[in-house]
């Protein structure tokens, strides 16, 4: 048997081709029992809606937006890569994506970043921002206004109907605990966590898993409060400064943020690097070279390019009220070491 079709589709809902084709386009006038009941006969003979001749029947295309952080980093550089790809890839299926940018530490600008949104002009908007009342009101307001909204990398659970793309934060936290726990053997001692912003909830997860791990298994290991560095590198290097100073016996450094050149540049400054267990997150071509050179022990990433694919798809789903596929959203934990790097055989 072929692909079910609209005819398949309404028959199995029991409504006319011409309610379907409203549904499935998100046009008003449908009464909400009939719309779920449509949905449900989605699931019930999966169908699956072939979204690029829809939008060429209906002359219609889709603009999506990524609003990320306006400091450049490494990991931002590769979202922003990752975008450019999927543009070039997707133009057949007219979906436009583009970026703004909002200094992640001034929760007012990023919600009215938020608010300059126009439906007319924008489907739908990916949002790496930390969680905060300012960002959960906003996105209220635009589910209110009809745009559908993905939270990015980093999860809102407070705010309504925002899906979440990107790891399990505890879990990836409790990854680099086990991982501390082993590579430090039977030595006791403090690890120095630094991390950009605890309003961020993908730090607040990873502290979160990072402690219960270390807790059961290592309790021989003091962990530190953790340090803000707000992306400011003069800030990073005399938080470390401090922090050091105080330390005669530091087993670890737990790096939680993604933008860690510069608390990479002042540990190296005090030459612990080559005899302390530093673990990071996300593989940049930074990290990479820490890895390689031994100045890092493991890197805890997530594939960049699967991050904008997924909020991409998971957007589209939600503005046309079709479901995705649960397993192909799941963004994997991996574990990055100097020895599973390609360059690592050269």
């Amino acid at each position: 048997m072929g692909k079910p079709t609209t005819k398949d589709l309404a028959k199995a809902a029991g409504v006319s081709l011409a309610t379907v084709d409203r549904v499935l386009n998100a046009r008003a006038g449908v009464r909400q029992a009939t719309v779920e009941r449509v949905q449900k006969a989605i699931k019930e003979i999966d169908f699956v809606r072939d979204i690029a001749a829809a939008n060429l029947a209906r002359g219609k295309g889709y603009h999506l937006v990524f609003l990320l952080p306006d400091h450049d980093d490494e990991f931002i550089e590769l979202i922003l890569s990752a975008i450019a790809e999927a543009n070039r890839s997707m133009a057949h299926e007219r979906t436009r994506v583009s970026t703004i940018r909002a200094p992640s530490n001034d929760p007012h600008k990023v919600a009215m970043a938020l608010e300059g949104l126009d439906s007319e002009q924008v489907d739908g908007v990916a949002i790496m921002a930390p969680e905060t009342p300012h960002v959960r009101d906003a996105i209220a307001r635009l589910n209110g206004r009809g745009i559908a909204v993905v939270a990015f990398v980093s999860n809102h659970p407070s705010a309504e109907n925002a899906y979440f793309i990107g790891v399990n934060n505890v879990a990836a936290g409790r990854t680099v605990a086990q991982l501390m726990a082993r590579f430090t053997g039977e030595k006791q001692g403090s690890i120095l966590v630094l991390t950009e912003s605890m309003q961020a909830r993908d730090s607040q997860e990873r502290r979160l898993g990072f402690d219960t791990i270390i807790g059961k298994y290592a309790p021989r290991l003091h962990v530190l409060p953790s340090m803000e560095t707000y992306g400011d590198p003069v800030r990073t290097a005399r938080i470390i400064d401090v922090a050091l100073a105080g330390q005669t016996a530091l087993a670890g450094v737990y790096l939680m943020h993604h933008d860690i050149e510069a608390s990479m540049r002042a540990i190296r400054a005090h030459g612990i690097d080559k005899q302390t267990v530093i673990i990071g997150h996300e593989l940049t071509p930074h990290t990479r070279t820490c890895l390689l050179e031994g100045s890092m022990d493991a890197v805890i990433t997530q594939d960049v390019g699967h991050l904008v694919r997924s909020s991409i798809r998971v957007l589209r789903a939600k503005i046309t009220q079709l479901g995705t596929v649960a397993s192909q959203e799941r963004i994997r934990i991996e574990i990055i070491l100097r020895e599973n790097m390609p360059e690592a055989e050269a």
